[in-house]
């Protein structure tokens, strides 16, 4: 089995519909770690060596947001800063996170055609997320694909939200149980819950 570590970040979490739900699923799923960062840390008083030995036990570190200004809610950012510190996470001696992969997950308010050069938000979805792309490369760590719900203020009346949440359980169980394909979603922008790269056998490894 893989280590299977998931941070949540909403600061709006109780008028959240997806989210809420997708973590109340992350909460469900055995063998896995959750941590809902603005639960933990309210007023952003990062736990610098916790966070740290939780990462260092983890296989695989997932994400958990919605898109804010085209990055991540603060709280996130604020842990970045902290926790992947030199020496630890990148630079002379920082190699505690090679060969681990970071995954995210992702609501974005608008549709999917507005992230393309064409559409009002006139860049992909990808784009936005360079940073934590690089991040993750910096520390030597794989960047998967990110798991993605578009439209997702309207989710709950188009009938999005129950397929989503569902994917998004798939997902966690799927890495867990070493089923879940990071060579195919390599080759994949990002994945939703109808391309999730899923091995029909796991294992148990």
């Amino acid at each position: 089995m893989a280590r299977l570590l998931v941070y949540y970040a909403h600061p709006g979490h109780r008028a959240s519909h997806v989210n809420r739900a997708m973590a109340d699923v992350a909460r469900s799923v055995e063998d896995i770690a959750f941590v809902d960062l603005y639960q933990l840390y309210p007023r952003h008083n990062i736990d610098i060596g916790q966070e740290q030995e939780r990462l260092v036990g983890a296989d695989v570190v997932l994400f958990q947001f919605p898109l804010f200004w085209y990055s991540t809610p603060s709280l996130i950012k604020e842990w970045e800063d902290l926790v992947l510190e030199h020496g630890f996470a990148y630079g002379a001696g920082g190699d505690r996170l090679v060969d681990k992969t970071m995954l995210l997950a992702i609501t974005a308010a608008g549709p999917e055609n507005a992230y393309a050069t064409s559409g009002y938000q006139h860049y992909p979805l990808r784009t936005f997320l360079t940073p934590l792309e690089q991040t993750a490369r910096l520390c030597r760590m794989r960047f998967s694909a990110p798991y993605v719900l578009f439209s997702s203020l309207k989710a709950p009346v188009s009938g999005e939200l129950d397929s989503h949440v569902q994917g998004y359980g798939r997902l966690l169980g799927a890495i867990r149980d070493n089923a879940y394909d990071f060579d195919a979603a390599d080759q994949m922008t990002l994945v939703t819950h109808e391309t999730l790269p899923v091995r029909e056998s796991a294992n148990h490894g």
